[in-house]
């Protein structure tokens, strides 16, 4: 069963554009978000699991970056990663892949485990994500996406509730045929408001399994977070 480690990694963000270049100790974002993934994948293929790790991007400043890698190029505008995923599964590209692993190229700090995890949840489901404990510091962020867990199972994410709820972070994993059927799920309001690609699949009652990781990372959603990142590493 082979798998497909994604990296979406659009230009125009519109929370900090060019994000995915931005440098952190000299190395583009992406390029981190890259090396880290590659380990899971050296990982996954000596147990005989077939990966590759692709960078899908809409733009070729991010693309000359990687003209040492597999990169796949494509400027339609889609609404959030998963649909840019849902696209390349589409492609001639991405047809040979059966699992998809989608981790955003703003989590510099994402680990192998944690790619790990989702990998194999989708053993028991269609789509997979992590969370970890939340920092009471990042309650009142809104770039901090909440999950209401239980049973090993995402019941809900939102940005505004502060005072309970784990800290989701942006790791994703589908079968083939659930990220086909994403594009054609219709938007909803709940999806609309909070900005929250993941609702999709609860609104349309699809088990979204979760599994509790160790993280102490930053994600860089906007240009400060940079800054948070460097005072982390301090």
């Amino acid at each position: 069963m082979k798998t497909a480690i994604c990296i979406p990694a659009r230009y125009g963000s519109t929370r900090f554009e060019g994000k995915p270049l931005v440098e952190l100790n000299g190395v583009p974002m992406a390029r981190i978000v890259y090396e880290r993934c590659r380990k899971a994948k050296q990982e996954f293929n000596v147990n005989a699991m077939q990966t590759d790790v692709i960078v899908l991007t809409d733009d070729e400043r991010i693309a000359e970056r990687f003209s040492d890698t597999e990169v796949w190029v494509d400027e339609v505008s889609y609404a959030n990663g998963t649909e840019r995923v849902a696209g390349f599964a589409k492609s001639k590209q991405g047809e040979q892949y059966e699992r998809f692993i989608n981790v955003q190229g703003d989590m510099p700090d994402v680990t192998t485990d944690i790619i790990k995890y989702v990998y194999y949840n989708l053993n028991q489901y269609d789509v997979a994500t992590v969370h970890t404990d939340m920092d009471p510091k990042l309650r009142d962020n809104t770039n901090t996406v909440k999950m209401i867990e239980g049973n090993g199972e995402a019941l809900w994410f939102g940005r505004g509730f502060t005072k309970y709820g784990k800290h989701h972070l942006g790791v994703y994993g589908y079968t083939r045929d659930a990220l086909l059927r994403y594009p054609d799920l219709s938007v909803t309001a709940e999806e609309d408001i909070e900005q929250l690609e993941q609702l999709r699949w609860l609104k349309h009652g699809i088990r979204i399994g979760t599994q509790s990781v160790y993280y102490n990372g930053v994600e860089i959603n906007t240009p400060e977070d940079v800054d948070k990142w460097y005072e982390k590493k301090d």
